[in-house]
């Protein structure tokens, strides 16, 4: 199936809803500017560049500059008609070359500092998350050249100011915005469309003779699966934060197994009987971890530890710190209990099995050995 245009609305409850790009999309194509300026040693007014997911955008330019071996330009932010708190704001690059041979990446004014562990990042760096910094450097790295170097930073006047909007600081993220987005675009849609559209994935799944399906939170899960599992991402579908209604629509359809793989920052959740895992709804993350190490006899240190902590990958340092990673097995098969309590009516409910994983792509725990859930899942 081909990726839609860009320009194709979304249509909700008969209203055409517009699209938008990420700040990931504004930082790609700022760098890609600047150092194609650079190259050229001449202003550009307009630049392209394609998605994560395979949209091609063609963006205006704005404060281009270029001077000698540097060059600086800006995408403006738009969230089309998914407005947050950056939209409208100026994204900018510099792009510096020299003779390394290496492309380096950070963050300036008004792009964020990771303070805390628990988003994938080291302390100290830039909130620029993965896929951008991918496709960022991806994108230097065609304008320039296989042998030049160079130095690139992101920054946003504006960013310090409108990060207060935001959810970083209670993620640890001072200073500024984050450099985010998996697919580079922004999609409009309501929670109960966004919910249809992903049960479509299973329905057509299903309708091709599948009987057993990975559900992961995101795009996340979905890659470790594939490069670390060595599954076909075929059996997997993302169920995002609605759990509950997933794991309903795919006892509906008829699977006879679902695999709930993802990091315990969501699956958690699930062991405490939340089924839709979006902060908005619940947050119990600290409080179940607690519980349960409780019965597993974990000291009252570790667990005055765990409790103070901000995020599952910063109380996951005390988890092994104390020598508890069994409670990662224990975990998995108390989200299994979960499910089948809420299945608990079902005629034949299917097998249910959970697998976690750190941001570092080592399993943490399942509710049987990971063997027998990979065997299942091929027969």
């Amino acid at each position: 199936m081909s990726e839609p245009a860009f320009d194709a609305p979304v249509w909700h409850n008969g209203k055409a809803l517009r699209k938008g790009y990420t700040t990931g999309s504004c930082a790609t194509a700022a760098a890609k500017v600047a150092a194609l300026m650079v190259m050229r040693q001449h202003l550009i007014h307009q630049v392209s560049i394609v998605t994560p997911s395979g949209v091609t955008l063609n963006l205006n330019v704005e404060s281009p500059h270029v001077k000698g071996q540097q060059g600086i330009a800006a995408i403006r932010k738009d969230g089309g008609d998914d407005v947050d708190a950056t939209h409208g704001m100026l994204i900018f690059a510099r792009v510096t070359l020299n003779d390394s041979g290496d492309i380096t990446l950070r963050g300036g004014e008004g792009v964020g500092t990771v303070t805390r562990k628990g988003i994938g990042l080291p302390i100290g760096s830039s909130a620029i998350n993965r896929t951008p910094r991918h496709t960022i450097e991806t994108a230097v790295r065609e304008a320039i050249g296989p042998a030049r170097g160079a130095e690139v930073e992101i920054f946003a006047p504006e960013g310090e100011v409108r990060a207060q909007k935001t959810y970083n600081a209670r993620l640890g993220i001072v200073g500024g915005i984050s450099i985010i987005g998996t697919t580079g675009i922004v999609t409009p849609m309501s929670e109960e469309s966004w919910k249809r559209s992903l049960a479509l994935e299973l329905e057509m799944k299903r309708a091709a003779g599948l009987e057993r399906v990975i559900l992961v939170p995101g795009n996340h899960g979905e890659r470790f699966v594939r490069e670390q599992m060595g599954i076909d991402s075929t059996v997997v579908v993302t169920m995002s934060n609605f759990v509950g209604y997933m794991i309903e629509e795919a006892v509906r359809l008829g699977f006879r197994q679902i695999v709930l793989i993802g990091h315990p920052g969501k699956l958690i959740k699930i062991a405490a009987g939340i089924f839709h895992t979006h902060s908005h709804i619940a947050d119990a993350r600290m409080e179940t971890l607690v519980a349960h190490l409780a019965l597993l006899g974990a000291p009252l240190e570790l667990l005055t530890r765990v409790s103070d902590c901000d995020t599952t990958e910063a109380a996951m340092e005390h988890i092994d710190a104390f020598g508890f990673q069994r409670i990662y097995n224990h975990l998995a098969e108390r989200i299994c209990l979960r499910v089948m309590q809420r299945l608990r009516f079902t005629k034949t409910p299917p097998q249910c099995d959970a697998i976690m994983f750190s941001f570092d792509n080592q399993i943490l725990g399942s509710n049987r050995p990971v063997s027998e859930i990979v065997e299942a899942m091929q027969c």
